[in-house]
């Protein structure tokens, strides 16, 4: 319907094609210093507060134009790092760096129109030769000014909001209804994960071998074993160090057969790195071992089998090649994101491994209780510019351990439903995308002239 209205206004109305400059003023913002932050004053609009409304707002009281003022229903452009328009609806704020404030010219647009305009202007200026920037991609103000769009009259573009609009309100609660399934997937993940660690996820050992009448190894005789293979087999220098137990005065009773633990008692724990360089010292990079970082943690979902860089022999000197099978714990930035190696690699010091004694708890197992700690340990971190918590944080952490046949079942459990998680995931993204280029192909209808 919508192709078909746009057509036949064109046929009897006269668009015109004019560059985006004529559409209205553009208003660069101000760079604001960290030393015009504070508690007090105007709030300080990032591109980050446009894209996500739950980030913190920084304030100022520095006297600035009006110019800048930005207040709610004004149309801003993000033109660095995210391309898009926006309509501000929060309080009175000023314009930062990187983004524009549009004060349309009435005369030729209205401020709605203007605003559809902007956002299927920038999505083809985002394909162009304009778009510029290789980690940080922009649009500079001369091309973005130039870019030409299609402009009709007040009245057509009255007609053609309207029917925008109507097209885009069912959209929109389509989408609402896809991220509400994401956010409930989300935290069905986070229940079935503390389910497995609280011993509520399948049936206990301790019942079982009670209703089949037998004996059982029992997450206190397991841990007990570890300990004493650790101290037969130790051929370190030095005297055998006897890991650290957990302090367990404040900590909730754990099911029948259970065990509270550390992640020195149950293996190594350690920095990925043994000595410190320089991050853009090129002698550690471009060799054959493959080099594990923060971001392939992230984006490993519990097995880390891609790296984007990789290790010389110089750089393993100053590292080490950490065996397939290995838990890597980020402690910085991103806070306790974990992964399972799957093949050997090194990794800086911004990653801590962990590497289970034999016979001691599944890796799989520990990696579940460490993502339902995340936020625990999140506290822990230091009130820098990049959080990060210390090794000691993480040797501190207390860990319910079951009997072993137990945290088999557990994790296989963990993973069914995970994996059916996923699945309904997968698809709620593909419809999320879906919409995305229906909207921009519904843009596309009603503005090519």
């Amino acid at each position: 319907m919508l192709e078909e209205m746009t057509e036949a206004v064109r046929e009897q109305t006269g668009w015109r094609s004019i560059p985006l400059g004529e559409t209205g003023k553009y208003i660069n913002g101000l760079a604001f210093k960290p030393t015009d932050w504070g508690d007090d004053g105007l709030p300080i609009i990032r591109i980050q507060n446009l894209t996500d409304p739950t980030k913190p707002l920084n304030r100022t009281t520095r006297a600035v134009d009006p110019a800048y003022v930005v207040n709610p229903g004004d149309i801003l452009v993000s033109w660095s790092a995210t391309l898009d328009a926006f309509i501000w609806n929060r309080e009175p704020a000023l314009l930062n760096q990187h983004i524009f404030k549009v004060i349309p010219d009435t005369r030729v647009v209205t401020k709605k129109f203007l605003f559809y305009t902007l956002k299927k202007a920038i999505a083809e200026m985002v394909k162009s030769e304009h778009l510029h920037g290789s980690t940080m991609k922009h649009i500079n103000r001369g091309p973005f000014l130039a870019h030409r769009v299609d402009v009709p009259s007040l009245e057509i573009q009255e007609v053609v909001v309207a029917e925008l609009e109507k097209q885009f309100s069912r959209l929109d609660e389509a989408v609402a209804n896809l991220q509400r399934v994401k956010a409930n997937l989300k935290r069905y993940k986070a229940a079935v994960l503390k389910a497995a660690v609280e011993g509520r996820l399948v049936e206990t050992e301790a019942e079982l071998a009670r209703r089949e009448g037998r004996s059982y190894e029992t997450g206190e005789q397991l841990l007990q074993r570890i300990l004493e293979e650790r101290r037969a087999k130790w051929a370190g220098k030095g005297e055998y160090k006897v890991p650290v137990a957990p302090v367990t005065s404040d900590l909730p009773v754990l099911p029948e057969g259970w065990v509270w633990a550390t992640l020195p008692q149950l293996g190594e724990l350690n920095r990925g790195k043994s000595k410190h360089r320089p991050r853009d010292d090129e002698a550690l990079y471009g060799g054959p071992y493959p080099f594990i970082q923060t971001g392939d943690v992230r984006r490993s979902d519990g097995s880390i089998t891609e790296f984007t860089q990789t290790y010389s022999e110089f750089g393993l000197a100053q590292s080490r090649l950490w065996p397939a099978g290995t838990l890597c714990i980020t402690i910085a930035a991103n806070i306790a994101e974990t992964g399972i190696l799957k093949l050997e690699a090194c990794f800086p010091d911004s990653i801590v491994g962990f590497i289970p004694s034999l016979g001691s708890p599944t890796v799989e197992y520990v990696e579940c209780f460490i993502r339902t700690a995340r936020e625990g340990l999140d506290r822990y971190a230091s009130a820098t510019a990049q959080k990060n918590i210390n090794l000691e944080v993480l040797e501190a952490v207390a860990i319910p351990v079951p009997p072993f046949t137990e945290q088999v079942r557990i994790v296989a459990e963990v993973d069914r439903h995970l994996s059916i998680s996923r699945e309904v995931e997968a698809e709620v993204d593909t419809n999320l995308q879906r919409a995305q280029s229906l909207r921009q192909a519904t843009l596309a209808k009603a503005f090519t002239a």
